[in-house]
């Protein structure tokens, strides 16, 4: 009998689930269920990411020099504010490891992204939830459950699941009500979907602030989720830190060159807004005809709520439309949809609508 025993915390992580991708016995499926970018990727990422297959046998640049100026350049930053990493998620991990640890808290709202509980666990931090209004996090709520343990407070703008979000106004007010010694870490992972003029990504804050990063990721819609790839924008003292944890060459050579070409293809991610825009609001307003609630999204994908979500889930993996339950986000009336492309959106409404019907004939 083994006498390893791992971490406190560790033992309580619920393994992450991600969105599904086979349905038994259907050979052809529409998958709704990651939030993954509809068009894909930049075909000049694609080719980019085909040609670095080349020099696979060199390591990549562990500083992600090139990769981080792009970035800076696109969005009128100081390349060495910049971190990348393998997702967002692993520079998630890596601010916990740094901040956060044994008898300290992680604050985020209540129905926040599940990996940010993980990561507190993996480091022996206690997660803690704020309730939300009206599936929208609360600054009131958040501020109200700070503690003398709380080291990090995250708050994803837009959130998944929910695709809600909180006005700059907001933002800034929770960051006004947080102890200097806590970290604010703003994960704005579908920010290039959003088009509010109240919305901010976080970047500002972080130019005001030493205790304020923000998070992006690749993987949405510029269409790279298997390449793994995320960035983050900090202070000059956690972008030390983050470089002293993260592993020398944690991003490919392949996904550094798709980055790079895709981060420069202005015109793709134009594009791929502009198809979000046209079928989010498409898809919202059918579910309401239907008369299903559904939040108010501003992400790449729908929250519906709709009657007996886990028979509504199998009828439409019957039909080979595999989209999201979201009982592990506490909210299990509900199902998370993502926007694909037009035929797909089309097949997933006839799917409701005739999910609805049989239910009514019964």
């Amino acid at each position: 009998m083994s006498s390893l025993t791992p971490r406190p915390g560790i033992l309580d992580i619920a393994p992450y689930k991600p969105g599904e991708s086979k349905v038994e016995g259907v050979s052809k499926v529409i998958k709704l269920s990651s939030n993954e970018g509809a068009l894909g990727a930049s075909p000049r990422a694609r080719e980019a990411y085909r040609a670095a297959s080349d020099t696979l046998h060199r390591y990549p640049d562990g500083g992600a020099t090139r990769l981080r100026a792009a970035i800076a350049a696109r969005h009128g930053m100081t390349a060495d504010n910049i971190v990348c990493g393998c997702g967002s998620d692993e520079l998630i991990g890596l601010l916990c490891r740094a901040y956060a640890g044994p008898g300290d808290e992680v604050l985020y709202s209540a129905h926040g992204f599940l990996m940010y509980s993980i990561y507190a666990l993996s480091v022996g931090a206690t997660p803690v939830t704020a309730p939300e209004v009206d599936l929208t996090a609360s600054v009131d709520n958040l501020l109200a459950a700070v503690t003398e343990k709380t080291r990090i407070v995250f708050v994803a703008n837009p959130n998944n699941p929910t695709g809600t979000y909180l006005p700059a106004a907001e933002v800034k007010r929770l960051r006004e009500g947080l102890r200097g010694d806590i970290l604010l870490v703003v994960d704005a992972a579908y920010a290039e979907y959003v088009s509010r003029n109240d919305y901010t990504d976080g970047r500002d804050l972080v130019d005001a602030h030493d205790n304020v990063v923000m998070t992006r990721t690749f993987s949405k819609i510029h269409g790279l989720g298997g390449a793994r790839l995320g960035w983050c924008y900090a202070p000059d003292q956690v972008v030390d830190i983050l470089n002293r944890l993260r592993s020398p060459f944690n991003v490919t050579s392949p996904a550094l060159a798709a980055g790079e070409a895709a981060i420069e293809d202005v015109a793709f991610t134009d594009l791929s807004r502009q198809h979000n825009d046209v079928w989010l609001p498409w898809m919202e307003q059918k579910m309401h005809d239907m008369g299903l609630e559904t939040t108010d999204s501003v992400g790449n994908f729908a929250l519906v709520k709709v009657p007996d979500a886990d028979a509504c889930d199998a009828f439409l993996r019957a039909r080979g439309l595999i989209v999201r339950r979201m009982g592990g986000y506490g909210l299990p009336d509900w199902l998370r949809i993502t926007v694909g492309l037009d035929e797909e959106n089309h097949a997933l409404i006839d799917a409701l609508a005739a999910f609805l019907d049989d239910r009514g004939a019964r």
